[in-house]
């Protein structure tokens, strides 16, 4: 009798907002581009990875797929991974209409994407690793290093808390009124849900779980006490 897999995290359980339609994910996309500088975005991150003609790269959480429909102009293969058919149907339809073909779309996350190609170059994940509990962080992370090539690298970008504990409710309220300022009540109320009831976590838990499954740290940027950027390399073994 094979062995129960209930235990496992049902990462295809929305956490955060679920997009259940194509106008919703049309306005998230609008959204974003309003509040992110989206191009300097991509042009950094593929300048961080060392991207070039031939490399193969793959990106959990693509969302609408604006950073892999850059990056596939650029690499021989890409891979758009995400939980929501919505998104992975929005970004396909984007990556049609501007002709590009490289691309493949599956529908998972980390922790239950089986991969059917070769080791990968690089690996870019963007405000959805927070999605999962400590735990299985830890696991997504290994399973990351194992698809990579040796010296492979990956970009994680996502809401890491680097705040002074004894000042947190100070911050977190601070942050909710920037986010109410700039962007109105909507995106206010997301980020106070997401403190409430996302898997976030601290900056010195993340940079260890990052080394222990087997990455170099090359830099990690704190550039608020929220936001994190790290770019990292698949650590060759000794």
């Amino acid at each position: 009798m094979a062995p129960s897999q209930t235990w496992r995290y049902d990462e295809m359980r929305h956490v955060g907002t679920d997009y259940n339609s194509e106008a919703e994910v049309e306005d998230y996309d609008r959204r974003m581009a309003t509040i992110r500088d989206i191009p300097a975005e991509i042009r950094e991150i593929i300048s961080s990875l060392e991207l070039a003609e031939g490399s193969d790269l793959l990106e959990f959480g693509s969302g609408t797929g604006e950073f892999i429909c850059a990056a596939s102009e650029l690499c021989s293969r890409v891979y758009a991974v995400d939980i929501s058919p919505v998104m992975l149907a929005y970004a396909e339809k984007k990556a049609r209409s501007r002709g590009l073909a490289n691309i493949s779309f599956v529908n998972a996350g980390f922790l239950n994407y089986r991969h059917d190609g070769g080791p990968l170059d690089a690996i870019v994940t963007q405000l959805a690793l927070h999605h999962l509990p400590d735990f299985w962080k830890q696991v997504a992370l290994v399973k990351m290093r194992d698809l990579l090539k040796p010296g492979g690298r990956l970009y994680l970008r996502d809401v890491v808390f680097s705040l002074k504990l004894e000042k947190y409710e100070a911050t977190v309220n601070h942050v909710i009124e920037d986010f109410r300022k700039a962007s109105g009540d909507n995106m206010a109320d997301k980020f106070a849900n997401h403190v409430r009831n996302e898997y976030s976590t601290f900056d010195w838990v993340m940079e260890e779980m990052l080394y222990r499954a087997g990455f170099d740290i090359d830099r990690a940027d704190y550039g608020d006490n929220f936001m994190a950027v790290y770019r990292c390399r698949k650590a060759r073994q000794k």
